[in-house]
């Protein structure tokens, strides 16, 4: 890829993350320059500052952060709207550096399993799919394991992810034992040599512990095969979700050691900031955000893109 092309790639992706983003960049910048109206960063102001970067789920910590690092740098300056959302991107983008990670199957392992975990409606299925393709195109070999046995659509859904990535699937009838299958779906990986296995699971709500158990159930007998195994746990998170992605981190995390996270739906949420609360508060590597239903709609996280759109401004 030449220079120019992936220059034209990354700012073609920028806008689209910039465009998901206007809503929450919307609320933020729409507030900052109404609070700043011609007036000084004096404490009431970065008071205000403050509430409002709670309301857009920003976290409370988060937000005392970064009105801190304001008030250090501008307290009782004049200063405008615009000058503030960049010293608050600014800020951001320290927050989220040390959990911008990519994911990177290590080729010790073959394969490298990566298990996706979440609640009903987060996008495990077709976070999956987008994955796949982008590790086909990468040149590495995948399979993908249907482990969401209680829904025969997410079945459906996933044979259709892999006749369009050129993956094989494999699935069981609805119904059928999900540890069982991703017992079996791990010694078929490794019997075929795949570098990479994607496991999907049920989406269950964060406090059904039956079905939690379920999960601690898959990891027990994945690593009858491979001690290691899974080498990843990915939560995919629903953005729209807001403050709830805190229960949602707090109880995957503590049932079955979540290494990483997926934001998806970006861009039907004004919820945006959520992410720089669960940095703060897990420091759980963001693998990836969505901010549309295609492939290239799903990127790696990066934190200066983000803080940047976040706060409606350019790259």
């Amino acid at each position: 890829m030449s220079e120019a092309t992936g220059t034209t790639a990354k700012s073609g992706w920028f806008a689209r993350l910039k465009a998901g983003l206007a809503r929450s960049s919307n609320r933020l910048s729409e507030g900052i320059g109404g609070i700043l109206a011609k007036r000084r960063l004096d404490e009431a102001t970065l008071e205000e500052l403050e509430e409002l970067l709670i309301t857009a789920d920003l976290g409370v910590a988060a937000a005392g952060r970064l009105v801190g690092a304001l008030a250090k740098a501008r307290f009782d300056k004049d200063v405008s709207p615009e000058a503030v959302c960049q010293a608050l991107a600014d800020e951001v983008a320290r927050i989220l550096e040390p959990v911008a990670r990519p994911l990177i199957p290590d080729p010790a392992h073959k394969p490298h399993v990566v298990l996706v975990v979440g609640v009903n409606g987060s996008g495990k299925t077709t976070t999956i799919g987008k994955l796949a393709k982008q590790f086909r195109d990468q040149g590495r070999t995948v399979a993908l394991a249907a482990g969401d046995t209680f829904r025969a659509a997410a079945i459906d859904q996933l044979k259709i992810w892999g006749k369009r990535t050129g993956c094989p699937v494999i699935a069981r009838a609805p119904g059928a034992d999900a540890a069982g299958l991703a017992y079996e779906a791990l010694e078929t990986a490794r019997r075929d040599g795949a570098d990479v296995l994607l496991i999907d699971t049920a989406g269950r709500l964060h406090n059904r512990g039956e079905l939690m158990a379920e999960l601690q159930k898959i990891v027990r007998v994945l690593k009858k095969l491979d001690p290691e195994a899974p080498h990843d746990v990915l939560l995919v998170l629903d953005a729209t979700t807001g403050q709830n992605a805190h229960a949602q981190v707090e109880t995957f995390k503590n049932l079955i050691d979540v290494t990483g996270l997926i934001v998806t739906k970006l861009d039907g949420s004004a919820r945006g900031g959520v992410l720089v609360a669960l940095a703060e508060r897990f420091g759980l590597p963001v693998h990836a955000i969505g901010v549309g239903e295609t492939a290239e709609d799903l990127r790696p996280f990066t934190a200066r893109d983000f803080a940047s759109s976040l706060m409606g401004l350019e790259a």
